[in-house]
């Protein structure tokens, strides 16, 4: 059940971030899938304990968490597009 939980919650933050960063054109389901869980994996490993709050991935289901685990999805994001285009959008 945890990993269905990770597909939706990770769909809906990637998607978020990339609409943030306006890549969301260039980019489809599956790439906002995995975009919004390895942000969530950055959020909760950089963003989170700053914030001393929980993550989505602990169980600790909460609005800080899932404010760190967009931050990280953009943070990432942010890192591709620099390494894409050669700056950040």
């Amino acid at each position: 059940m945890n990993f269905i939980i990770w597909l939706i919650v990770g769909g809906i933050i990637g998607w978020l971030a990339s609409m943030i960063m306006r890549t969301d054109g260039q980019q489809g389901i599956i790439l906002n899938v995995i975009v919004g869980i390895v942000g969530s994996f950055l959020g909760g490993w950089l963003i989170a304990p700053l914030l001393g709050t929980g993550t989505v991935n602990s169980g600790d289901f909460s609005i800080m968490g899932l404010i760190s685990s967009l931050i990280g999805a953009v943070i990432l994001l942010a890192i591709v597009n620099l390494f894409r285009r050669g700056h950040v959008r």
